[in-house]
C-alpha cells in the first residue's frame, strides 16, 4: 500500500486578506461627508453674513437719506441703524441729497480664517 503524503501549505485565505477593508472605505466616506458638510456650512454662513451686511447697508442708507434736510447727522443715523441690524458702518458720505454707506457684518470664523463681509448702498430722493 502506498501512502500519500499530503502537505498543507499555509496560505492566507483570500477572504482573510480583505477583512476590514469595508471599514476603511466607510471611514473614508464618512470623513468626506463631514468635510463637504462643513464646507457647505461655511458657505451658508457666508451667504447669511452677506445678506445681513446688505440689509444693514440698505437700511442705513435709507435712514441717512431720511435725515437730510432735517435735524441730525445723516451718518450718525446710518451708523445707529447699521448697528441695530448687526453690522458696523465702515464709510458714509453725503453727496448732495444722496447718502452712500458701506456696512460690514461679521462672517464665519473657521479654521483660523476671518470672513467679514461688506456691502454698499446708496439712497436719496427719486
Amino acid at each position: 500500500m502506498s501512502r500519500s503524503v499530503h502537505r498543507s501549505v499555509d496560505r492566507p485565505s483570500r477572504a482573510g486578506d480583505e477583512r476590514g477593508s469595508v471599514t476603511l472605505f466607510a471611514i473614508g466616506c464618512l470623513a468626506l461627508l463631514l468635510l463637504v458638510g462643513s464646507a457647505l456650512g461655511v458657505v451658508a454662513a457666508m451667504v447669511r453674513a452677506h445678506r445681513t451686511a446688505q440689509a444693514a447697508a440698505d437700511l442705513a442708507a435709507l435712514a441717512g437719506a431720511a435725515t437730510i434736510g432735517g435735524p441730525g447727522d445723516p451718518c450718525a443715523a446710518a451708523a445707529t441703524v447699521a448697528d441695530r441690524n448687526g453690522a458696523a458702518l465702515l464709510a458714509c458720505t453725503v453727496e448732495g441729497r444722496d447718502v452712500r454707506v458701506r456696512a460690514q457684518a461679521p462672517g464665519p470664523r473657521w479654521m483660523g480664517q476671518v470672513a467679514d463681509l461688506a456691502a454698499e448702498a446708496r439712497a436719496g430722493p427719486s
